[in-house]
C-alpha cells in the first residue's frame, strides 16, 4: 500500500465548528469498520485529499487513525456541496486485507483504432468498472486496448484483460468503448423535423400521463 493519508483527531462538531474546520483547509470525516471499537472522528488536509482523489481514489491506504493506530482503509463516501463541488465530509472504511472486497477500477484506453484512422469517432461508454479482488490486488487501472477496433466495432467488459486475481462484477456484455461511424451533417429542415417530432412525442407523453392521473 503506497498511498498514505494523515488523519487528525477531532471532537463531535457543531455546524459552526465544521465550517471553521473547512475554512482552515481541512475536511471533517470519520473512519469506521470491523476491528475498530468505535468510529474515529477525524480531519484530513483538503489538498492532500484532493490529490488522492485525482490519483488513486480506489487505493488501499495506511492511515494512522487517532486512538486506533495504523489501519488499512479505503474511501467509502464523499459528501460534496451541490454548487461549489467542495468536499464537505469524507468517510473511510477499515478493511480486512485477508478478505475479498467489491470496489471499482479506473479504465484506461490505449492504442489508436483503425476505425478512428478512417474517420470514425471513439466513444468511451464506461470510465470505470466494478471489480472484486483482495485489497492487495486492486489495480491502478484496467486497460482497454482499442488498437484492433474497426469502424462499428466495440469492446465489452468481457473483452478486457484483467490482472490476475481480479474479477469484473459487471455484465460481461456491457460495452466499454466503441468506434462509431461519422454522422453526416443534418440540414436545417431535418433538424426542424426532428424538433417537431420530439415536441409531438412530449405532448403525447404528457397526455398519457394526464390520463393515468385521472
Amino acid at each position: 500500500m503506497s498511498a498514505t493519508l494523515q488523519a487528525h483527531s477531532r471532537e463531535v462538531s457543531t455546524k459552526g465548528q465544521l465550517r471553521n474546520i473547512r475554512n482552515s483547509g481541512k475536511v471533517p470525516g470519520v473512519v469506521y469498520g470491523k476491528g475498530m471499537d468505535t468510529p474515529a472522528m477525524i480531519t484530513i488536509d483538503a489538498k492532500a485529499l484532493s490529490a488522492m482523489l485525482r490519483s488513486s481514489p480506489y487505493a488501499v491506504m495506511d492511515m494512522e487513525v487517532p486512538g486506533a493506530g495504523k489501519q488499512p482503509v479505503m474511501l467509502s463516501e464523499l459528501q460534496r456541496d451541490p454548487i461549489s463541488r467542495e468536499v464537505m465530509h469524507v468517510d473511510f472504511r477499515r478493511i480486512d486485507m485477508n478478505k475479498k472486497i467489491s470496489t471499482s477500477a479506473r479504465l484506461e484506453v490505449t492504442g489508436v483504432s483503425p476505425g478512428e484512422k478512417e474517420g470514425g469517432m471513439l466513444q468511451v461508454v464506461l470510465h470505470e468498472i466494478g471489480i472484486e479482488c483482495y485489497p492487495k490486488d486492486i489495480p491502478e487501472a484496467v486497460t482497454a486496448d482499442v488498437s484492433a477496433l474497426e469502424m462499428g466495432e466495440h469492446l465489452t467488459v468481457g473483452d478486457l484483460a484483467l490482472p490476475s486475481g481480479v474479477v469484473a462484477t459487471q455484465e460481461p456484455d456491457a460495452i466499454v468503448v466503441a468506434v462509431l461511424a461519422p454522422q453526416k451533417e443534418r440540414t436545417e429542415e431535418e433538424l426542424e423535423a426532428m424538433q417537431d417530432e420530439a415536441e409531438e412525442d412530449r405532448k403525447h407523453s404528457e397526455a398519457a400521463l394526464a390520463v393515468e392521473k385521472d
